[in-house]
């Protein structure tokens, strides 16, 4: 599929989701996955809480949902506390769910990975990461004692801020798309792994199409050593094993033929 194709899908999803901010309009459609879910889901897929490696530093994670308004449905953590984590990561999670979601279609997927090589200098996304800063007001919010806990102040509130790494993905139930999903904690490319598990346990990964050979949302790992993408939807790889971790579970693909 083209880049103008793409191009032209992603700002369709812009128009219908929208990246606006407002207390007036944070009606949310519905939340498929609540924060008891996401955590035990989050979990599992972390080496510090017994699950398996994502390649990368194996850190404890941030990960956060929203619904398909953009609306936050939960924010949890792994750690036995927040500071377990890098503090940073909740509101990166928070932004990676909202990139999800506002660039994806009923109809068709982009991960955050995805993003990579559009958004650098000379791609034809070049200046999305500016886009819609994130909203401090309701990002930090406190109090902070909060963050990560069933009544984290983001909750039922607009997310915002873009990010173009990996980690988020949207989330899909077979019929339509229901929101994303953001994780952060590690190297870009071991959130992607670990998101991609929480995606897989949550029972949200029937994504309808994509723009890799395998016409989903994996990491595309073609950035060669001058920075270019073959694709044009690569993403570079992090300097440890997080590609041969993407192997394994299949959260990487080549780019469309």
């Amino acid at each position: 599929m083209s880049a103008a194709k793409i191009a032209g899908l992603i700002f369709a999803g812009i128009n219908t989701v929208g990246f606006v901010i407002s207390a007036a309009t944070a009606h949310g459609a519905g939340c498929d996955v609540d924060h008891t879910k996401l955590t035990q889901a989050l979990k599992a897929a972390v080496k510090p809480s017994g699950g398996p490696s994502n390649g990368g530093l194996d850190n404890n994670m941030w990960g956060a949902v929203v619904d398909r308004d953009g609306v936050v449905c939960a924010v949890t953590f792994t750690g036995a506390a927040a500071g377990d984590q890098w503090p940073g990561s909740r509101a990166i999670a928070i932004e990676k769910a909202n990139t999800a979601n506002a660039l994806s279609l009923p109809k068709f997927a982009l991960s955050t990975a995805n993003l990579y090589a559009g958004t650098q200098p000379g791609g034809f996304l070049f200046g999305l990461a500016n886009s819609n800063p994130v909203d401090t007001a309701s990002m930090y919010a406190g109090p902070a004692e909060k963050y990560g806990t069933e009544s984290d102040p983001m909750v039922k509130k607009p997310a915002s801020g873009v990010v173009v790494f990996g980690g988020g993905l949207p989330l899909y139930d077979g019929k339509t798309i229901v929101g994303a999903l953001g994780v952060s904690g590690d190297t870009s490319c071991g959130d992607h792994n670990v998101a991609w598990r929480v995606r897989k346990a949550l029972g949200l990964d029937k994504v309808p199409a994509g723009v890799t050979d395998k016409a989903n949302d994996a990491i595309i790992y073609d950035v060669d050593a001058t920075g270019k993408s073959g694709s044009g939807y690569g993403h570079p790889k992090c300097g440890h094993s997080e590609d041969a971790v993407a192997k394994e579970i299949g959260s990487s693909a080549a780019g469309p033929k």
